[in-house]
């Protein structure tokens, strides 16, 4: 292999998502030559489709606002939701790092942060749950700011955009929702869609990103201005192991294997397996072949980092309850003949709005998280196909919309043409078209509908939570999740297994060290994001417990790989970096 065919850096980081920037931006501060390498065409990952929260109790945002809060009633939270699979050495290290990463980025870098208050844990009533403050997400940003470069950003999921605009969560969907209702909301819906329409004509995309698509843009930004190069379409196809240490890949780019040489050793941040078929069967027990379940992740993210790896000792975490993230979701038939992945996070708690089984039966509290409303949907449909239906009135479906079907003034028509939204003037006229017991969806909504006048859910307890009020409709009450259904027609939305990014990555340890199969640290090996075991022990405890940890273990690794105690000051010189 000639000079052409290597190339040397310090640091090679594998994935481009929120841990696979944040372990490059973070070496890259602390006087490590970084490269990055991103299987794709584009570079964000699964975080630039998501809704770009992370879940970093007693971060520099919620201090600023002044939520009461602390690491110790964090850790009691998580050991309450990780139960035997609670591994202290792994958690002090993300609630300790966790807030001094937050720090580090708006100091140092072009991220900016802000707090969702009321973004409540999904178990708030938990010990050591809260019901706000602990969740942040990217403030928007202006995709002008990336250059050229943004022609190479992953744009965000086509089915949760609106005409292609991305919405940012909280306050401006509430906007949304409300556009027909308030003066003030049409008016800041009004700009937001005048704007992007402008963009779309002079850019052929949005300029103005939010959600993932923001904290991606942010992190790239300070990625391209650090000086880290990045190349896209290169996927790493075996690791280079010298004198017993990880010590760089051989990656495909541009037809040629390049020998990547990287002095300090190699970060795994390749977005876990959510689109690996063959491991999905073996893993999640609702897909026996693999094949039922849908994933809105980017298609290449199919376990490279994983098989990496395991290809040079390291083992897969399986012991947890829960290999992935669950979310619902339904199906979306485009006009192409494709079909898209709509993942249902809000709509599930609106009042007038209700989920069955095909036995006409309720199943759960539809305004949990959507990770329990999973494992709820799997329970009780055990022995035949894991699918629900969500289930609304006319007033609900105009008010709120379904799925993919917007409310009001959005028209229905092609929804109910391309058969994603069903209809019946009667809920057992809907049940017949859904494959639903009609006589079952009848006694359903009847018996659901006479406590649903008070507020109240006697079988499953809508709205007894925090989160459960935060998603709800606060102009409804007694309960902004309960309202009956009752004028007619009505309408259904097929959901089924999904997920939002996979849990069983590989071991690791507090420095984001990968493990062998004995538990001892491989040299010159880390991971971050999905790659990484989640700290979390297969369970969902609140919004954004996939990039929080994912940020903060890529930034611990950087600190370990520059042989800098975490939290050192990043302006002096790495005490190895002259090594």
């Amino acid at each position: 292999m000639d000079a052409a065919d290597t190339y040397e850096c310090d640091v090679l980081v594998v994935g481009t998502g929120a841990g696979g920037l944040s372990a490059a931006v973070t070496a890259r501060a602390l006087g490590l030559h970084v490269l990055l390498v991103e299987k794709d065409a584009f570079y964000g990952g699964t975080t630039a489709r998501s809704g770009g929260w992370l879940w970093i109790p007693c971060s520099p945002p919620a201090r600023r606002e002044g939520v009461a809060d602390s690491p110790e009633a964090a850790r009691t939270y998580l050991q309450h939701e990780a139960g035997n699979h609670f591994d202290a050495d792994r958690v002090d290290a993300f609630l300790r790092h966790g807030p001094e990463m937050v720090e580090f980025f708006e100091r140092e870098t072009a991220v900016r942060f802000v707090l969702g208050p009321t973004f409540a844990d999904y178990h708030p009533d938990a010990p050591g749950g809260t019901p706000g403050g602990r969740s942040i997400c990217a403030a928007p940003f202006d995709a002008r700011e990336l250059g050229a470069e943004k022609d190479r950003l992953r744009p965000p999921l086509r089915e949760i955009t609106f005409l292609g605009m991305m919405i940012g969560t909280g306050k401006e969907l509430v906007h949304f929702f409300n556009a027909t209702r308030s003066v003030r909301s049409a008016a800041v819906v009004a700009g937001l869609l005048a704007r992007h329409s402008r963009d779309v004509a002079l850019h052929g995309r949005a300029m103005r990103l939010t959600n993932g698509n923001a904290l991606v843009g942010r992190l790239a930004k300070s990625a391209f201005d650090g000086g880290i190069p990045l190349w896209t379409s290169a996927p790493a196809r075996e690791l280079v192991v010298e004198d017993g240490a990880v010590r760089g890949a051989l990656v495909e780019r541009e037809g040629r294997t390049v020998r990547v040489r990287a002095r300090r050793g190699v970060v795994l941040a390749a977005g876990g397996f959510p689109q690996d078929v063959a491991r999905r069967g073996a893993m999640f027990r609702h897909a026996p072949t693999g094949a039922e379940h849908w994933s809105p992740a980017p298609p290449g993210n199919t376990g490279d980092g994983l098989r990496l790896g395991e290809a040079v000792g390291a083992s897969v975490e399986d012991r947890f309850p829960n290999a992935a993230a669950w979310v619902p979701i339904s199906l979306v038939p485009w006009p192409d003949g494709s079909t898209g992945t709509f993942p249902h996070f809000v709509d599930r708690a609106k009042p007038g709005v209700i989920a069955v089984t095909a036995d006409g039966a309720r199943f759960v509290n539809e305004a949990d998280s959507y990770h329990d409303f999973i494992q709820a949907m799997v329970s009780a449909t055990e022995g035949r196909e894991h699918a629900a239906w969500l289930v609304c009135d006319h007033a609900a479906l105009r008010r709120y919309g379904l799925g993919f079907a917007k409310p009001f003034p959005l028209p229905l028509g092609p929804h109910l043409r391309s058969g994603y939204l069903l209809r019946g003037r009667t809920p057992a006229e809907l049940a017949a078209a859904a494959g639903i017991d009609p006589a079952a969806l009848e006694r359903t909504v009847e018996a659901f509908n006479e406590p649903a006048r008070r507020g109240e859910d006697p079988a499953f307890g809508r709205g007894s939570t925090a989160y459960n009020r935060s998603l709800g409709d606060p102009l409804v009450a007694p309960n902004p999740c309960v309202a009956p259904l009752e004028r007619g027609p009505f309408y259904a939305v097929k959901v089924v297994p999904g997920d939002l990014g996979t849990f069983a990555g590989l071991r690791g340890d507090a420095h984001a060290r990968v493990l062998d199969g004995a538990g001892r640290p491989i040299p010159g090996l880390y991971a971050a994001g999905n790659d990484l075991a989640s700290v979390m022990g297969g369970n969902y405890p609140g919004g954004g417990i996939t990039l929080g940890p994912a940020m903060a273990f890529g930034w611990i690794a950087a600190h370990h790989l520059a042989g800098r105690a975490p939290g050192a000051a990043a302006q002096d010189e790495p005490a190895a970096a002259a090594a």
